[in-house]
Parts: structure tokens; sequence; C-alpha cells
């Protein structure tokens, strides 16, 4: 049996921007993805801390520092500035899950971390 277990999460990411007109996604810069593991189209689950809305898409990496966009129809699920959890998760089995600590960086107000 595999279990699904977090193994990454980017914390208290602030919304930069949105794009409706956008086939959908998130776009995460990529330093932010780097530091905890997550990689360009992988499935993240997000949750809205200022609304409880939870949704599911891809991330697509950019250069741009600090950038946090949702695209398309998940343009839709939060506002400019509103604070995301971003967590990435990774199927184990039994023996493996025991032991997995998931990589989490917590952000500030301007995307960048301030405890890794």
């Amino acid at each position: 049996m595999l279990l699904k277990v977090l193994r990454a999460k980017i914390h208290w990411a602030r919304v930069t921007a949105k794009d409706l007109n956008y086939e959908g996604s998130i776009v995460i810069s990529k330093d932010l993805l780097d530091e905890v593991g997550i990689v360009p189209y992988e499935s993240v689950l997000i949750v809205n801390v200022e609304t409880g809305e939870r949704f599911e898409t891809y991330v697509i990496p950019t250069e741009e520092k600090g950038t946090v966009q949702l695209n398309g129809g998940t343009a839709r699920l939060a506002e400019v500035g509103d604070r995301l959890i971003i967590m990435a998760f990774g199927w184990y089995k039994i023996e493996e899950a025991i032991s997995v600590k998931p990589k989490v960086i917590i952000l500030n107000e301007r995307n960048e971390v301030v405890q890794p």
C-alpha cells in the first residue's frame, strides 16, 4: 500500500498577479520552487488562507523573484495580496512514509523566505 504524504510546503505565499485569460496553472518563482523541491508542472494543492478555498493545479516556474501568479480559472479563487499555502505530496510505502519530513518554507509579504 502507498500513502499520500506531504513532502513540500510554501507557507503564506502572497498572490502577486492574476491572469484569467490563460489556460490555467500557478506561476511561482523558481528560487522558491528550488528551495522546497517542487518541480515544473508538478501538481500542487493550494489553500487560500483568506477564504479557506482549496484547489489543485500545476506549477509553471518563472525567473521573476517573488512571483506567485494565478492563471485561468484559478484566478477567480484568490485576490492579489491573498495568502496561500502551496503543498506538494508524494506517494510512499508505509515504511518510507513514517520517516518523511516535509521541506517547509515560510514567506513574508514580499514572498521572501523568512524561515527555511
